[in-house]
């Protein structure tokens, strides 16, 4: 996934910024490489790759790899876990999208 700014002083702030390494991204989440491949093969979360080929994070992918952390250690298989993710940020758009729709809909009040 692209960054959303390409201003160099954004990154920092950039949620979609790839800034973290496999290794690092591992150690932040207390998990291992592996899991962060696994949640790759199943399409959670697809890191961007360096010019030499390795891996990198964002933030908002690390956050992702979080939800699904929490699952696996409730005893839910990785493979599920990503299926859930996915499921619930399906759901939640579709609560944003009803919301607009409903608001769009409301009456204007009567002019005076």
């Amino acid at each position: 996934m692209p960054p959303r700014s390409t201003r160099p002083t954004d990154k920092f702030d950039d949620d979609d910024y790839p800034a973290y390494t496999m290794g690092r991204a591992a150690e932040m989440l207390g998990t291992t490489p592996a899991f962060l491949r696994a949640l790759g093969e199943n399409r959670l979360i697809t890191p961007l790759r360096s010019d030499g080929g390795h891996r990198r994070y964002s933030r908002y992918q690390l956050r992702i790899a979080s939800r699904a952390r929490e699952l696996v250690d409730q005893g839910t298989k990785i493979e599920d876990a990503c299926r859930i993710v996915v499921l619930e940020d399906q759901l939640e758009e579709a609560q944003r999208i009803n919301e607009e729709l409903r608001a769009d809909r409301t009456p204007a009040p009567p002019a005076a």
